[in-house]
C-alpha cells in the first residue's frame, strides 16, 4: 500500500491504498488483476462469497508453463475460480487495452458505445458486473461459463485489436460495439 501513493492521489479523494486482504474485505465486487502465475497467492477466505472479476491471460513466457491451459482442458478463470470456491469468479476486462478502458466509455444508448464480454458460471454474478459494467461506459456480451471464457483471451478476435483503429497502433482506439464483439467470439477458434 504504501508503494501506491502517486496512483492514489491521481484517482482522486475516494481512492485509497491497502493491503490485499483490507481490499478483498472491502469490497462488494473484487477486481484480481495479477499475473496469472501467482493467483493461488490470492486469499480464498476474504473472498469468500464475494463477486471476484477476473481481468488474467494467459501468458506463458511471463507465467511459466500451465498444462491444463496449454491442453485447452481449463481457462486461467476456471484455475481461479476452483482456487477461490465460495467466490463467483466472472471473467471480464482482459481484452481490452488499460488505456482503451477510459478512452472508450460513453453513457448508456450512445451510439459509438462498445461492449465488452464477460464470462461466469453463476447469472447473479454475471448480472451483478454487467450492471457494473453499464455504469462505467460499456455495453455488456455474455460469452457464457469460465469454460467458454477463452474466446476472448490472447490471440483471438476478441482480443485487444477488437477495440484498436490500427492493428499496428494499439494506442489509437476505436469502438466496438455489441453486434462486432459477437461475430469475434463466435470467430474464435
Amino acid at each position: 500500500a504504501e508503494t501506491l501513493g502517486g496512483l492514489v492521489d491521481e484517482l482522486g479523494p475516494r481512492a485509497r491504498a491497502g493491503t490485499v486482504d483490507e481490499a478483498a474485505r472491502g469490497g462488494d465486487l473484487v477486481v484480481v488483476t495479477i499475473p496469472l502465475r501467482a493467483y493461488r497467492a490470492v486469499s480464498a477466505q476474504p473472498l469468500a462469497g464475494k463477486v471476484v472479476i477476473d481481468t488474467n491471460n494467459y501468458y506463458p513466457e511471463r507465467d511459466g508453463r500451465f498444462p491444463e491451459l496449454d491442453s485447452g482442458s481449463a481457462t486461467s478463470s476456471e484455475l481461479l475460480q476452483r482456487h477461490l470456491p465460495e467466490a463467483r469468479v466472472v471473467k471480464a476486462f482482459n481484452n481490452i487495452f488499460f488505456r482503451h478502458l477510459l478512452a472508450l466509455a460513453r453513457p448508456t444508448g450512445a451510439a459509438d458505445r462498445s461492449a465488452l464480454p464477460i464470462a461466469g458460471d453463476y447469472t447473479d454474478a454475471k448480472a451483478t458486473v454487467a450492471d457494473f459494467l453499464d455504469r462505467i461506459g460499456y455495453d455488456t456480451v455474455d460469452a457464457g461459463t469460465l469454460a467458454d471464457s477463452w474466446r476472448f483471451q490472447p490471440d483471438t478476435p476478441a482480443y485487444g485489436l477488437i477495440y484498436s483503429a490500427d492493428p499496428t497502433n494499439w494506442e489509437q482506439e476505436s469502438p466496438a460495439d455489441a453486434d462486432r464483439l459477437r461475430a469475434a467470439l463466435a470467430a474464435a477458434s
